[in-house]
């Protein structure tokens, strides 16, 4: 397949660039009388139509949105448009828009929302719980820190309360990489389903995911542990190295420890759906995802980038009256935080806001999925022509089979 990023242009002449002394077709007479090899009999100008059909096949330019076509503006007048590109599932098969990314995403959601939804729901409570449970009964008490004590005396309290941290976020990331790992699995097998226009079920998107686990769990931690031995080697100078110097040279560290770490995770962003869809081992497929978000790094973190900021606002605007209402009841907790010694939050604030945080988790894991593995068979298409195999998978008809088949994206 063709490993190029982009695609052809449509519309361009066959002659552009072409040498001097390469024949060209001859030109119709002019009226001066001039000799030439065209009938004098020609069609009337504009009067040439598109084709129309969608058996243009799969050797037709593949183009971006906003090319010509019936639906974008071509036709009569309007010059060689293109065919509408087929559409079995929940995305039409060819390079696609942000939005497209985001609207797959969504209708997959509406889609197949008993399996999205059953899935996105057992885990989000079981995490829930788990949380709750930790926050409850294992977490240490926060280190606090005296604002009159001298610089190196600071910088103790202040490193012994980041530890304090890292400690109580450490279940919390624990709960998360495995609710992740579940979802993901799962998730990305409905979703590659659903480009295809097939319907899967629980039970048999579990019995696909479930023999790739291991190595998806392999590839979820060694991401976190890869991330964090790169801040440690950050931030560990400037600890050793003591005083108000050690603090400038921490943070000089530590910024651009997180800025190797954005650019990292972006480059290994789609490994998973390429370790589940292509089978992959864990070192595969993060060289395989670099391969595919080469040159296409920028677009990759804005796309991210919006997702990451949608299911906030997801999560905030659920979250933020169940967090409301959970305080009023726990009347205990909000004198604490507003007397300015802490709040000390019960059972029942505990216990609404992990419903809030339950919904949110719902309707937001299946979007941040949804969008990951789409991106994955975006880039797939635009480098690849992952569109003509999607499409034959898919009896779309035109593009060597009329019946469909059991392919994934991955295959």
């Amino acid at each position: 397949m063709n490993d190029t990023p982009g695609w052809a242009s449509p519309g361009s002449a066959p002659s552009d660039g072409q040498d001097a002394t390469v024949p060209r077709p001859a030109e119709p007479a002019d009226d001066s009388g001039s000799s030439s090899k065209w009938s004098s009999a020609q069609p009337p100008a504009g009067q040439w139509s598109p084709p129309s059909a969608p058996g243009a096949g799969p050797s037709a330019p593949r183009t971006a949105p906003g090319w010509g076509g019936p639906a974008q503006g071509g036709g009569p007048g309007h010059g060689w448009g293109q065919p509408p590109a087929a559409k079995p599932g929940v995305i039409p098969l060819r390079p696609l828009g942000v939005g497209e990314i985001l609207d797959g995403s969504v209708s997959t959601l509406r889609a197949h929302w008993r399996t999205v939804l059953g899935i996105s729901l057992v885990v989000a409570v079981i995490s829930q719980i788990g949380d709750i449970l930790v926050q409850r009964y294992l977490l240490p008490p926060p280190v606090e820190i005296d604002p009159n004590a001298d610089p190196s005396e600071a910088l103790r309290q202040a490193a012994d309360s980041v530890r304090s941290s890292l400690i109580a976020l450490a279940p919390s990331l624990v709960i998360t990489i495995i609710g992740t790992l579940f979802t993901t699995a799962v998730l990305t097998m409905v979703i590659s389903r659903s480009v295809l226009g097939r319907s899967v079920t629980l039970p048999e998107a579990w019995n696909e995911a479930r023999p790739r686990l291991p190595q998806l769990l392999g590839l979820t931690l060694l991401l976190p542990l890869m991330s964090l031995a790169i801040m440690t080697a950050g931030i560990l100078p400037g600890v050793l190295v003591g005083s108000a110097a050690g603090i400038t040279l921490s943070l000089l560290g530590g910024l651009a420890a997180f800025v190797v770490i954005l650019w990292l995770m972006i480059r290994f962003s789609l490994a998973s759906p390429a370790l589940m869809l292509e089978r992959q081992g864990v070192l595969a497929s993060m060289r395989r995802s670099a391969k595919l978000v080469r040159d296409a790094w920028w677009r990759t973190f804005g796309v991210l980038a919006l997702t990451l900021l949608l299911t906030f606002l997801v999560s905030l605007i659920i979250g933020v009256p169940f967090g409301l209402i959970a305080a009023a009841v726990d009347s205990d907790g909000l004198g604490g935080l507003l007397t300015g010694s802490g709040p000390d939050f019960g059972w029942p604030y505990l216990i609404i806001t992990g419903i809030g945080t339950v919904i949110a988790s719902t309707i937001t894991y299946p979007i941040s999925a949804g969008v990951t593995v789409l991106l994955y068979v975006d880039q797939r298409i635009r480098r690849e022509a992952l569109d003509l195999e999607l499409a034959r998978a898919a009896g779309v008809p035109g593009y060597g089979s009329d019946q469909p088949d059991h392919t994934t994206p991955g295959n």
